[in-house]
């Protein structure tokens, strides 16, 4: 049970190897974009080309849809990336229902695991199985592999050596159910613990007043998807802007925290202890460019600023 690019990898590792796909369960096709051209999972591309018996449920109680799911008579159902399940399906198979997480549990629960890891300044992370119960990623662990994650290391990178990670992961968890062997350990819970919130608008918006590698960890954090961004204005023109590659640079200035720097080929935007240096964005109704490309075809006055 998967829908994005992240589970494909856990699906195709499976599809690899000596155990049986009974059926893949993925979100409804949905419309999408501009032209409203109705648009398919990932899970659901992959699982086409292999030839899989797939299940696209709107709604996970209804009983034509859970007497499909029961006479695949799977004895084990993984998920990864789906959405909360009612108990009637995680209950079903004669060994449970386990969950890949892309996190260290139980910190980091919650839809937008790799994106937080990045953006509080994490310096390791990891995938963690569990078997699910009735709340979100709260679950007996069975297996947690940790990685660290690289000082500039951007959540595309990051999404994809974890999925690599999980899958090897999700195979050895395989390999213990099958054999008996598996043991689990029950999350522990404490007042500190750190999550993983949705990502929205309001949370994908720099806040120029905070520290040159906090506004660096958060643009990392949502770069390439699903972007950090702020408001240019210069004048009477306001644009919104999407960040994508920067650099942080430490250095003593007496700028307000906002002022846009520029020469013909680069620009940094002050902050409290230095500048952030854009090596990449987009304009609204342009591609993403290289931040030269951009100044060739536009002039930001010594007013210009960033909120």
């Amino acid at each position: 049970m998967g829908t994005p690019d992240f589970a494909v990898g856990i699906l195709d590792k499976i599809y690899n190897s000596h155990f049986e796909i009974a059926a893949v369960i993925t979100a409804p096709d949905k419309p999408a974009g501009r032209g409203q051209k109705v648009s398919v999972s990932a899970v659901k591309t992959y699982a086409l080309e292999k030839n899989l018996p797939i299940l696209q449920p709107t709604n996970l109680k209804n009983e034509e849809f859970l007497a499909e799911l029961a006479s695949y008579n799977a004895n084990l159902q993984i998920v990864v990336a789906f959405r909360m399940l009612p108990e009637v399906v995680w209950k079903m198979p004669k060994f449970g229902t386990f969950n890949l997480h892309a996190s260290l549990l139980p910190n980091y629960r919650g839809a937008a695991p790799i994106n937080w890891a990045i953006i509080n300044g994490e310096t390791e992370t990891g995938v963690t199985t569990f078997f699910i119960d009735d709340k979100i990623d709260t679950g007996a662990m069975i297996l947690s592999k940790k990685t660290n994650i690289e000082p500039n290391e951007n959540v595309g990178q990051l999404h994809d050596r974890l999925m690599h990670i999980g899958s090897d992961t999700v195979i050895e968890t395989l390999k213990l159910i099958e054999s008996g062997n598996v043991t689990t350990t029950i999350q522990t819970e404490t007042a500190d613990l750190k999550t993983a919130y949705k990502l929205n608008k309001d949370n994908c918006k720099i806040d120029w007043s905070k520290s040159g590698n906090e506004i660096y960890n958060h643009i990392r954090g949502l770069c390439p998807y699903p972007t950090a961004w702020t408001f240019f204005k210069d004048g009477d023109n306001e644009w919104n802007v999407k960040l994508y590659d920067t650099r942080f640079i430490s250095e003593n200035h007496s700028l307000k925290a906002g002022t846009i720097i520029t020469t013909k080929k680069e620009m940094k935007i002050a902050v409290a202890d230095g500048f952030i240096q854009i090596e990449s964005l987009q304009f609204p109704g342009k591609k993403k460019m290289q931040t030269h490309e951009l100044l060739n075809g536009i002039q930001l006055s010594a007013e210009a600023f960033v909120y």
